[in-house]
């Protein structure tokens, strides 16, 4: 081998790891892990999760590809969520994205994880953010308009039934804004000469129970707070309301879908897209801190027409005219 051959191949040797390690290096780079915790049952949030996915594709982030996601459900047991979050806060994952009863004992879980929550309370009253432009620490998401929402589905049954004397209230107790959203929801009833009657409600058990009294209460129409636990028995609310022959409004448009009368409420996919759109931001490198928290402004009234009927009512047409959607 001459000198020129010898410098040659030396030169080759010192390029190729030059070539070879950035490659490796990327090979190598783990990939990022959501944390997903909900209160609910992934069967009663496939719209949602598909939503939140969704938007996580707007951010450039899809699943198995360059982001993986680990999924924690609660099935509607309140009291699972701390340990849930310990375990995700334990597996360090990148973000936690959390539903509405999960966000504090996911906050108290960790002070440093970015969370993007998605809910239906103020964030404010319950001391989770400083402000909604400017939430600092480790929290931001997206605000639901629901238990802003509540007095108008009151007025939404006033209107409907111009005789009601009384309504009742179905809340679960387990959330953290029940005892704020229950006496709002009493003071609103009084102001449109409604009484009310609050029924408590967080276990299978508990639903038939409460809607058994409803009778003996002599309620002539039911609201249902807003609650994830209630969010995924949207079929079964809707069954037992049609079995009690009780006139009864939610949140969400599955309620109406699945027979309920009526549904007022923001819209939970749209919710979920813009959780998904912050929690590929933050993984881009965006401070949760520095995220304003979004409010889902997307409303929608829906009236399943069929049901009505079926109760024996007939729903005024300045009402139908407002439907977004009227169920035949």
């Amino acid at each position: 081998m001459n000198r020129r051959e010898f410098i040659s191949l030396l030169g080759g040797a010192a390029a190729a790891p030059s070539l070879a390690w950035p490659r490796a290096a990327r090979a190598q780079q783990p990939m990022p892990v959501i944390g997903f915790l909900n209160s609910a049952s992934p069967e009663a949030y496939a719209r949602p999760l598909a939503a939140f996915r969704q938007g996580l594709g707007t951010a450039g982030y899809v699943e198995g590809r360059n982001v993986a996601i680990e999924y924690r459900w609660a099935d509607g047991h309140y009291d699972r969520l701390a340990a849930m979050a310990a375990e995700l806060v334990e597996r360090r994952v990148a973000v936690i994205a959390a539903n509405g009863p999960a966000v504090p004992p996911t906050k108290a879980a960790t002070a440093t994880i970015p969370i993007v929550f998605t809910a239906g309370f103020d964030p404010i009253e319950l001391g989770l953010i400083a402000s909604l432009n400017r939430p600092g620490g480790n929290l931001t998401g997206v605000s639901i308009l629901n238990a802003e929402l509540g007095p108008k589905r009151l007025e939404l049954l006033r209107e409907l039934l111009p005789a009601a004397t009384t309504v009742a209230l179905l809340i679960n107790p387990n959330n953290p804004s029940a005892e704020t959203v229950s006496r709002e929801l009493q003071a609103v009833a009084r102001t449109i000469g409604l009484e009310t009657r609050v029924l408590h409600a967080s276990t299978e058990a508990e639903l038939d129970a409460a809607f058994a009294s409803l009778a003996q209460l002599r309620a002539s129409a039911l609201a249902i707070g807003n609650d994830p636990f209630f969010n995924s028995r949207s079929a079964r609310l809707a069954e037992l309301a049609s079995r009690h022959t009780m006139p009864a409004i939610y949140q969400y448009r599955e309620f109406a879908a699945a027979g309920g009368l009526m549904s007022y409420g923001g819209s939970l996919t749209d919710s979920y897209r813009q959780a998904g759109i912050y929690t590929g931001r933050i993984l881009a490198g965006a401070k949760p801190g520095d995220l304003p928290v979004q409010q889902s402004t997307k409303v929608e009234l829906i009236i399943n027409l069929k049901t009505a009927k079926a109760l024996g009512l007939t729903v005024p047409l300045p009402l139908l005219g407002r439907a977004d959607e009227v169920i035949e």
